[in-house]
């Protein structure tokens, strides 16, 4: 053995340094292989959570997107739908309106004088004035009935001039003849300054009208001055089975054509389908769809994509949803809205990778982000490594220690991190931080978004719940209201099977899930029917219960005994006594005795009864009004009588059914009210029929417009 520097070389200590520095260098080496080997499963772990956090928010984006544009596509479609569709309606009306003043005008046609008429004025262009013009070899002067036609001038001439859209209106007549107004009377005359004649009768709005005998709408085609694309709307004018000629307006298509064009984009457009299924607007060049003749167009309900084809129909008549359609190997989302007038629909094409760009652009970025993570990352773990070897190679003890320590600190948040995600996985636990993941360093930020993510996706999960909870109670219990009013009033029907004397019927249609109207009918003996029709102040829930409360006291009282006024005058006096909302119900109660006919009734603010004798009209009963009940404590109210015959019919309603009210703001009235009763029902009537034939009328009436009140009736008749 020697000695070197004060070390026995080959001695124990020199032994016992071997086999320190033996197990300083395995340990470095088995820490060294582990760092790696959990550096491994870390980049693992954070590639699963990358891809997950993709699909997720690729998902997600999709959906919303999706959402996105199923929602703003379908509303922009359906309102320029209900624009164009309006437009045409009201041309419609106008046509009427026309059609009938010409059938006027012609039923008198041998009592009036022929008006003057000239052939178009080249000094009044730009003026609304009447011209004639003629088919070829006809003579306007021996007309017979350009002089009755003249006498629709000035009319028509107030149309066109107070008319947002009518730039012209005319009408064909029998013998070759046409008058017409419109401010281009230049356009009239051909380049030798002679009138340039006009196929009157072959025109298909012409013919149209003409052989079918009714309004119709023709297909587009080029006005015959202008050259502008237009649609006809023609009526026939036919007197005592003479048809005398065809009135007509144009409406030109401009601004739907211009519409149409600047809907292009490079992520899609619109495009208007006729009720052939034709293209008869599309943008040029959108690469999808091509406009062309109705002659020379294809019927897209035919065509060899039965994708297209079934779309196309169900757009023709209904507004669709967002559907998937993929055309020369490109997919594009389609939604359809249709112009009920006249039968064509509006078609919205967007293309598909318009729509998924914005996930794609968010993944991109997303990906970026994540790689100059992973960049930083490993920059950050490389130093980190270089720092670890150079302190092991100067001080080895250290640096084995710290290198151990470092692997250890490493490996376990990383194992715990993982068992944690595995269990949330399969069982929903939230993943947390713990003391274990706090190391300052990348592991205890990609922790801590862990547990963001985590803490965020059950918040969203919990107020999802919460609310969809709410929706379902909150649509459970006015299901539940509107189940408890409806079983509050009489709903069977024969309501007494048994009585043969008389058959009563009623309904009730609530603006809301619920209403505030009510009506009532209850014997109150062998001999008296009672009967309630009335309308509480208000609507929904609030309107309800003080419509359930109204209707209980009245029926109490009346089966107390009481006389229709009393009745009124006690339910008002308790009303009055907790009426701190200040709600108010009108109550028509009346009592009938069935073996005379004879009413007693007494009217507390509601409408007129309507009453029709065995061999009558249906008239209103204009009976003594009295002040609404809970409107004012004390009042009195007056009784009166009147006798419904045998084979009679009292009806009774609510405001809701003559105050419904249309697109436009008219309201049906009590007019329309009596002579829709007068038209459909003569002698003998059944009530059940008499109230859904009014049902019916309103809602022809009203069409689109909402129900803003409720709708209550009630129909006896005495039988004979």
């Amino acid at each position: 053995m020697k000695k070197l520097f004060g070390l026995t070389i080959g001695g124990l200590q020199n032994k016992i340094i071997n086999l320190v520095l033996f197990f300083m260098i395995a340990i470095v080496v088995a820490s060294s292989v582990l760092t790696i080997f959990k550096a491994i499963e870390l980049n693992k772990t954070v590639k699963d959570a990358r891809e997950q956090q993709t699909a997720s928010i690729e998902s997600i984006s999709k959906l919303t997107m999706n959402t996105v544009l199923n929602q703003t596509a379908s509303s922009s479609i359906a309102q320029q739908a209900q624009i164009n569709d309006a437009l045409f309606s009201n041309v419609k009306t106008d046509v009427l309106i026309l059609q009938e003043l010409a059938e006027r005008t012609f039923a008198q046609k041998d009592e009036l004088a022929d008006a003057p008429y000239s052939l178009p004025d080249a000094s009044l262009e730009g003026s609304y004035c009447a011209q004639v013009l003629t088919e070829e070899g006809v003579d306007y002067k021996s007309s017979k009935l350009l002089g009755t036609a003249a006498h629709m001038s000035d009319m028509m001439i107030s149309m066109c001039k107070n008319s947002d859209y009518m730039y012209n209106c005319y009408i064909g007549l029998s013998d070759g003849t046409f008058y017409m107004v419109d401010p281009d009377p230049q356009t009239k005359y051909d380049e030798n300054g002679k009138p340039k004649p006009i196929a009157v009768r072959q025109r298909p709005w012409y013919t149209n009208a003409a052989e079918s005998g009714h309004l119709s709408f023709s297909g587009v085609m080029r006005d015959t001055y202008n050259n502008a694309f237009c649609v006809t709307c023609s009526a026939p004018v036919i007197v005592d089975g003479t048809l005398y000629g065809v009135v007509a307006i144009d409406v030109f298509l401009t601004s739907m054509e211009q519409y149409v064009e600047q809907s292009n984009s490079s992520s899609g457009f619109m495009c208007i389908i006729n009720d052939k299924g034709q293209v008869i607007f599309a943008p040029k060049n959108n690469g999808v769809f091509y406009a062309d003749t109705e002659e020379n167009a294809e019927d897209l309900r035919e065509s060899n994509d039965p994708v297209l084809a079934t779309f196309i129909t169900q757009a023709l008549s209904a507004r669709t949803n967002i559907q998937l359609i993929e055309i020369r190997g490109k997919e594009y989302y389609f939604t359809g809205a249709p112009m009920e007038t006249v039968g064509w629909t509006v078609i919205s094409v967007v293309s598909k990778d318009a729509v998924d760009s914005p996930t794609n652009s968010m993944l991109d970025e997303y990906e970026k982000i994540n790689d100059e993570a992973s960049q930083s990352y490993n920059d950050s773990n490389k130093r980190m490594n270089r720092i670890t070897i150079i302190s092991i190679l100067v001080i080895m003890i250290v640096g084995a220690l710290a290198a151990k320590f470092t692997a250890g600190r490493i490996v376990r948040p990383i194992e715990s991190m993982t068992e944690e995600i595995d269990i949330g996985a399969k069982t929903g636990k939230l993943f947390e931080m713990k003391p274990i993941y706090e190391t300052n360093d990348e592991i205890e930020v990609l922790a801590q978004s862990f547990a963001d993510l985590s803490q965020k996706t059950k918040d969203y999960i919990e107020r999802i719940t919460q609310i969809t909870k709410e929706k379902e109670r909150i649509g459970t219990e006015l299901e539940l209201a509107r189940k408890i009013q409806s079983d509050m009033l009489p709903n069977l029907y024969p309501a007494f099977p048994d009585r043969e004397e008389f058959d009563i019927y009623a309904t009730m249609h609530p603006a809301k899930e619920v209403g505030g109207d009510f009506y009532d009918f209850f014997l109150i003996d062998d001999d008296h029917l009672g009967i309630v029709m009335a309308d509480v102040s208000g609507k929904g829930i609030p309107a309800a219960l003080f419509m359930m409360m109204s209707k209980i006291l009245i029926n109490n009282f009346a089966m107390a005994g009481g006389s229709p006024a009393k009745v009124l005058e006690q339910t008002n006096a308790v009303i009055c006594q907790n009426n701190e909302e200040e709600m108010f119900v009108t109550v028509w109660f009346g009592v009938l005795e069935i073996s005379t006919g004879k009413i007693t009734a007494a009217n507390a603010g509601h409408e007129y009864p309507i009453v029709k004798k065995p061999d009558g009209e249906f008239e209103i009963f204009k009976d003594k009004h009295g002040f609404v009940i809970g409107g004012m404590d004390g009042m009195k109210y007056k009784e009166y009588e009147f006798t419904l015959e045998k084979g009679g019919v009292l009806y009774l309603y609510t405001d809701g059914i003559p105050e419904a009210t249309d697109s436009n703001d008219e309201l049906f009235g009590t007019g329309r009210l009596i002579e829709t009763m007068n038209s459909h029902f003569n002698g003998k009537v059944n009530v059940v029929d008499l109230l859904d034939t009014i049902k019916s009328s309103v809602d022809e009436f009203v069409g689109d417009a909402d129900q803003f009140d409720d709708m209550t009736m009630l129909g006896l008749t005495l039988n004979p």
